[in-house]
């Protein structure tokens, strides 16, 4: 294999180009070979397995022996040019412009995309802003009111029709008035009023008693997110099974004990003030790491590897549609599923461009995680997550876990090394 200095160069920042040419010799002995191996297996009428002449089976395998040749030589020869000149591409390479005819040298090029090589700018003394943080009474009284809420009990109830956040069991029976197709009776629990349910269920609903009954219909538009009932005409009928209404507990000291261990109303306010102030510190401190690696970014400009790029807008997306409804996921075309990866790539180049410059920080620092730090935050993930911790162990890569660990780690030198100031 012919290896020069001037076979390889630099297309762009993260691109590079490299021609690479496998001897004659290597050729014509895997030409060899290959005819050999294809001799024994070809079924030619008037020739035995491994006795057909090789003309012959020149002649009818041409295509396939110089593609097998190919797919042996090649990935080869690239691997070992990239090792000679020392670099690690990202992803795999794309070979071109390959000429090949027996008895000649195969010849062809091979692009690939590396990592880009920048210098680190000043990263010490960065200048943030923190906001004071306070803790005030409006705060403690609306996490009371959302631990009242939570703490709602249902309470079956046949004085009265049905409002509003009223949990409600029904028998529902419904037909198709296009089709005159009737559907089975369900039984179905309903929140009144829910702004996911139909406006015209929420508006019939409101007044029924239980064991009254109530027809009605809705007529669906052709984009409904329920495909089964888009552009559809169906007729329902509504009885109300039992009604069950929604009964907040009195905020006082009897509260507070059915909470936790507390004596009074008074030291459930009190642990709320200091779970509140720890909850803004942490955001503040994610705030001010998000400030400081953004200026930290914002001075130093360099190209990404389109392939990872891509790579990680994909991750997003999946990411992101993860946390969506079943159903939401279901309605996404193909077109859809590129345009929220398109939206997702400068958000991606970011990730990407963080990661390194945190990375190349982490080695200039020599900032490095010992194996009890991945053991500790494998033990807090257990915990957190309330799963065994082997459980965790299995879950986990160790590698990934301790590389988050160095980037957080760094982020922590980071702002520890920053100028900030109260505002």
């Amino acid at each position: 294999m012919e290896k020069g200095k001037d076979n390889i160069r630099k297309l762009s920042q993260c691109k590079m180009e490299v021609d690479i040419e496998i001897p004659a010799a290597i050729v014509q002995k895997e030409f060899k070979n290959t005819i050999q191996r294809f001799s024994q297996t070809a079924k030619i009428k008037g020739f035995r397995p491994g006795k057909v002449p090789a003309d012959i089976i020149k002649s009818k395998y041409s295509q396939d022996i110089k593609d097998s040749i190919i797919n042996n030589l090649v990935p080869e020869a690239v691997t070992k040019e990239l090792r000679a000149h020392d670099v690690k591409p990202v992803g795999s390479p794309v070979v071109t412009e390959l000429f090949f005819e027996e008895d000649q040298p195969i010849k062809f090029k091979a692009q690939f995309e590396i990592w880009p090589e920048f210098e680190l700018p000043e990263y010490k003394n960065i200048k943030v802003n923190r906001k004071k943080i306070s803790v005030t009474a409006n705060d403690v009284k609306t996490t009371l009111d959302d631990l009242q809420k939570r703490s709602a009990q249902y309470i079956p109830t046949e004085e009265r029709g049905v409002v509003d956040g009223d949990y409600i069991v029904t028998e529902i029976t419904s037909q198709d008035i296009g089709t005159k197709k009737a559907l089975p009776k369900e039984k179905v629990v309903i929140l009144a009023g829910h702004p996911e349910n139909e406006k015209e269920l929420n508006d019939n609903l409101l007044g029924l008693k239980v064991n009254q009954d109530k027809d009605f219909s809705i007529k669906y538009p052709k984009d409904h997110k329920n495909k089964k009932l888009a552009g559809k005409d169906i007729a329902y009928s509504i009885k109300i099974v039992s009604i069950k209404e929604k009964k907040l507990p009195v905020i006082d000291d009897d509260f507070a004990k059915e909470l936790g261990d507390f004596q009074n109303l008074k030291e459930l306010k009190t642990q709320l003030k200091k779970e509140l102030r720890a909850s803004k510190e942490n955001v503040e401190k994610r705030d001010l790491a998000e400030e400081v690696v953004k200026t930290i970014s914002e001075k130093v400009t360099f190209e990404l590897p389109e392939l990872v790029v891509e790579e990680e807008a994909l991750a997003l997306v999946r990411r992101s549609l993860s946390s969506q409804p079943q159903h939401i996921q279901q309605a996404l075309t193909k077109e859809d599923i590129e345009k929220l990866k398109e939206e997702m790539k400068e958000k991606a180049k970011r990730n990407l461009k963080n990661h390194l410059l945190l990375t190349k920080i982490s080695e200039k620092e020599k900032l490095k995680v010992e194996d009890k730090d991945v053991e500790e935050e494998m033990i807090n993930i257990a915990k957190t997550n309330n799963i065994p911790l082997d459980k965790a162990q299995e879950n986990i890569q160790k590698d990934e876990l301790r590389e988050n660990l160095l980037l957080r780690k760094t982020v922590d030198f980071l702002v520890e090394n920053a100028i900030i100031m109260e505002t």
